[in-house]
């Protein structure tokens, strides 16, 4: 047995009042109320005109534990816990609603919105003010009606979302805007840097090993030789040419 109380407290003590013969402290601790509640009750100046609610049909009692109870002042009754376990239905969470009053806001609230959280999605803008994507993409353009009206109000002071809402949208979009920051900081960063030789060699695919014959194929030439080559060839052109004969 849990320790729950029964649905309507006063209704309930009303009925145990009228149809039983239970002690005050037994109908006040059973009901989460006052003993004076109770003899309130009894007396007729608490809870006048409540219709009385049988805990037994509504199954929160049995008549085993009255009868128990009324035998025996001790005994303490409690709410017996339910045969079927209802389960718990998620309902669907739809478009906000926004009063009459408000509506003419909204545009203004998503301005605030645009210009105040450019990292906010048109869903989340939707699911905060109850507009509709249209609208944001006029109000983003300048191509709304009232555009030249418009001007920019937050929508917690507008009373069109709270600010738990408000800040949870705002959470979501920067846990998504931060991995997508750092990444382009680290690809920067990378740019910015040589590679390592061996990254560089490894693109390049598998080099030739060259060896000693490679290397002794082309013979070194020195700077003496060179300039003495220079020289042979200068003494040539400066040569008369011999007459003819």
């Amino acid at each position: 047995m849990s320790d729950r109380k029964p649905l309507m407290p006063k209704a309930t003590a009303v009925w145990l009042v009228e149809n039983t013969s239970l002690a005050f402290e037994q109908i006040a601790e059973f009901c989460g109320l006052h003993n004076l509640e109770i003899k309130g009750i009894a007396d007729g100046d608490v809870a006048q005109g409540i219709k009385g609610m049988d805990p037994i049909s509504s199954g929160q009692l049995t008549r085993e534990q009255i009868a128990r109870a009324e035998v025996d002042p001790k005994f303490r009754l409690k709410v017996i816990d339910p045969k079927v376990e209802m389960p718990v239905v998620k309902s669907k969470r739809g478009p906000r609603y926004t009063p009459v009053s408000r509506r003419q806001d909204r545009p203004n609230a998503v301005l605030w919105l645009l210009r105040s959280h450019p990292e906010l999605k048109d869903s989340q803008i939707m699911r905060l003010v109850g507009t509709t994507k249209p609208t944001i993409a006029a109000i983003r353009d300048r191509s709304h009606w009232n555009s030249t009206n418009l001007t920019p109000q937050d929508p917690v002071t507008l009373g069109l979302c709270s600010q738990v809402d408000l800040d949870t949208e705002v959470q979501k979009s920067a846990k998504r805007v931060v991995p997508v920051a750092e990444t382009a900081v680290e690809m920067h960063d990378r740019a910015g840097t040589l590679l390592p030789a061996s990254e560089t060699v490894a693109g390049l695919g598998p080099q030739p090993d060259i060896g000693p014959s490679d290397a002794a194929a082309e013979p070194e030439v020195s700077d003496a030789d060179e300039a003495q080559r220079v020289f042979a060839k200068l003494k040539e052109l400066s040569r008369p040419a011999e007459p003819n004969e």
